[in-house]
């Protein structure tokens, strides 16, 4: 507890008090003080050597005086004045630094440091200034959107408990908004807390926007003094959605319409693009002047080639602003003419068409047997080889999907046809008999021997290709025999003898069939050939223009060549005779 001073010191304070002088050299003094923080004061006085006491006081907005603190220099004692403001909140050190805690806005006053001699009293003045940091702004009351050609309250900036009162300003895109009449009003208020004194500032923003404003960050901030100097403080960004009327209608084709075939759904969908879009649109189909009302999407189903033409879209209220695209619905027809399983006669002509109708050009290829062909078939006289599965096919390669195909299953028939052939073994024990059989539906091959009428079981037989097989019998008679083969199938019954004498007896022997492989080798020989006897005649004539030029040069030669051309020619002469006596 601190002392109270004596009555003969405050008779001499009371006395010397009017008396009170400034220190020269001492002007005024500011102490900055944060809000809440400890404010400290030193006195800025030399201390006499004849100080009897020390005593701080501030001043009224009257001038008059409100004393707080007392220390004593001989009993280092210390008394705080009853002022209920500063209660318990006063420290007074041995150099008569003055420290007030826990600042408020109230404590902005003048104190006076007065250090009391026996026949002076010195004054030093300070002046405490308190700040109080605003809170961060905040946008409030924020618009859910604004709108194109419409000025509208976007919202209010506002910072709280600001000592002294700051200043707001608005951004956008991080530039300064200036008030602008019809276009950027700005209204600006501040109130005090009576009680903490403290300030609370809003702005208010009204904003005409444009499309321009799309995405735009707007924000605020509010600039403020503080101990250390002014102090600006910015709010969070914050994005407005842009509302604005359509200007422009477009209309797609869900799937892309350069693959739309028949049978596909087609859905037609209708953008515009305003904000927010417009959520019903008029379509309008070929060949129909009225425009179906719907949401932004219009759906045909199971399309037919006649639905191609040209398709549009608009807006409920303004017909006028029309969207159109030309939609093609692909198409691809075939007709196979014959289809189906067709049986014809061996040497009968079939003509064979595979009709193709489509929106654009598409791609045919024919199969055989699941074997590509290198062109249509065409038949002017039927074999046995040209029997199988035929298939035309066609596509739209751009179309995915679009693919047709039909088949045509061939049947070859004819009655059996028998060649028999017979060929003496080199050994001289045996002969061998073949029956050649061609016919379709395959035929039954049967041997018998003339008189005594038996069936021969043990035969050897070929393969059955193109309707042609063989079946092969080998004999050693020992007496003239006659062979009998008979073929038959659905068609007929065929017969064919051959007479073949004992092996005693030679005979002449009967060329086998030529297999269609075998014919195709003697022709490709048979082409070999003739192409050499031509080269080989036109190397002759080659040598005798050469010969006739050389003849032309020497007469002499001439004699000789005319001689040695008449033994040539009575060479040929014997050679033809010796040929005739040959044969």
């Amino acid at each position: 507890m601190a002392s109270k001073a004596g009555p003969s010191c405050r008779l001499v304070f009371c006395l010397l008090i009017s008396a009170a002088v400034l220190r020269p050299g001492l002007g005024w003094y500011t102490v900055n003080s944060a809000y809440g923080d400890t404010i400290i004061m030193p006195c800025r006085l030399d201390v006499p050597h004849n100080l009897m006491f020390g005593k701080w006081k501030y001043e009224k907005p009257d001038g008059s005086p409100v004393f707080i603190a007392f220390r004593s220099s001989t009993k280092k004692s210390v008394q705080y004045d009853d002022v209920p403001e500063y209660k318990d909140r006063l420290s007074l050190s041995e150099n008569y630094t003055l420290s007030i805690s826990n600042a408020r806005i109230s404590d902005e006053k003048r104190f006076v440091c007065m250090l009391v001699t026996e026949d002076n009293v010195f004054e030093a003045p300070t002046t405490v200034k308190v700040f109080k940091q605003p809170s961060k702004p905040e946008i409030v009351s924020k618009a859910p959107f604004l709108e194109t050609e419409q000025l509208k309250q976007l919202g209010d900036c506002i910072s709280k408990d600001s000592y002294p009162d700051g200043n707001i300003t608005w951004y956008r895109n991080g530039k300064v908004l200036q008030p602008l009449e019809g276009v950027v009003v700005i209204i600006f208020k501040k109130q005090m807390d009576p009680v903490t004194q403290l300030y609370t500032m809003t702005s208010s923003l009204e904003y005409k926007a444009t499309k321009a404003d799309i995405q735009m960050p707007f924000t605020c901030s509010v600039t403020y003094f503080g101990p250390s100097g002014q102090k600006t403080v910015h709010s969070e960004q914050a994005i407005f959605d842009i509302y604005y009327p359509t200007e422009q209608v477009t209309i797609q084709v869900l799937p892309s319409k350069n693959a739309i075939k028949e049978g596909d759904n087609i859905t037609l969908k209708c953008l515009g693009n305003g904000n927010p879009p417009p959520e019903e649109f008029l379509f309008y189909l070929p060949g129909q002047p009225e425009g179906i009302r719907s949401s932004n999407t219009y759906t045909l189903t199971d399309v037919r080639r006649n639905a191609t033409g040209d398709y549009k879209c608009s807006l409920i209220d303004k017909r006028s602003m029309i969207a159109s695209t030309a939609i093609t619905v692909h198409y691809l027809d075939l007709s196979l003419n014959p289809s189906g399983e067709v049986t014809k006669q061996i040497g009968d002509a079939l003509p064979v068409s595979c009709t193709i109708s489509a929106s654009r050009n598409a791609t045919v290829v024919w199969m055989k047997d699941n074997i590509r062909l290198r062109s249509s078939p065409s038949f002017s006289s039927l074999h046995y080889q040209d029997a199988g599965n035929y298939v035309c096919e066609t596509a739209l390669q751009e179309v995915e999907g679009l693919k047709k195909r039909e088949s045509l299953t061939l049947i070859v028939e004819g009655k059996p046809q028998i060649k028999m052939t017979k060929k003496t073994d080199p050994s001289g024990l045996s002969k061998t008999i073949i029956c050649h059989v061609e016919g379709f539906p395959k035929p039954a091959i049967q041997w018998t021997i003339t008189g005594s009428g038996s069936v021969i079981n043990q035969t050897e037989e070929s393969p059955y290709v193109n309707g042609r097989y063989y079946s092969k019998i080998i004999i050693s008679p020992e007496e003239n025999v006659t062979l009998t083969c008979t073929a038959e199938n659905q068609l007929e019954r065929t017969v064919n003898s051959l007479n073949v004498s004992a092996i005693s007896i030679p005979e002449h022997d009967e060329a086998d069939e030529i297999s269609d492989e075998n014919r195709e080798k003697v022709n490709d020989q048979a082409k070999l050939i003739v192409g050499i006897v031509v080269g080989l005649l036109l190397a002759a004539l080659v040598a005798g223009v050469v010969y006739w030029l050389y003849m032309k040069k020497s007469k002499t030669a001439s004699k000789h060549v005319n001689k040695d051309l008449g033994n040539l020619e009575e060479n040929k002469k014997l050679e033809e005779n010796n040929h005739k006596t040959e044969a």
